[in-house]
């Protein structure tokens, strides 16, 4: 899914989320799935883009506050979600949260 055609109002966040994924499906295309679902009707949310090949996935969600956030983050569904990628569904990942200070787009 992509949101880079779609101008936020400045400043706002980005959470950046890399994987490296383990062997096997188990369950993860359903759960990622429902996790966007459920991150878009959250206040504060703003968009995502998404891309993973055979060796690296990453995520950016964009928020508008680190409250937002936190809030998110604390959800029980995501919660439980963020325990079965540790046990399941990642051999590694890196989360890291900036502040979108400055952005610029260009369209075909």
């Amino acid at each position: 899914m992509s949101e880079s055609s779609k101008a936020f109002q400045v400043p706002y966040y980005a959470v950046i989320f890399s994987s490296t994924r383990t062997d096997g499906d188990n369950g993860y295309a359903k759960m990622a799935d429902k996790m966007v679902e459920l991150a878009s009707k959250q206040p504060g949310f703003l968009g995502i883009e998404s891309a993973r090949d055979e060796e690296l996935g990453i995520t950016v969600s964009y928020w508008d506050s680190l409250d937002s956030i936190k809030h998110w983050k604390e959800h029980s569904v995501h919660r439980m979600a963020q325990e079965k990628g540790k046990t399941d569904w990642y051999q590694s990942f890196k989360l890291r949260v900036c502040k979108v200070e400055r952005d610029k787009f260009f369209d075909m």
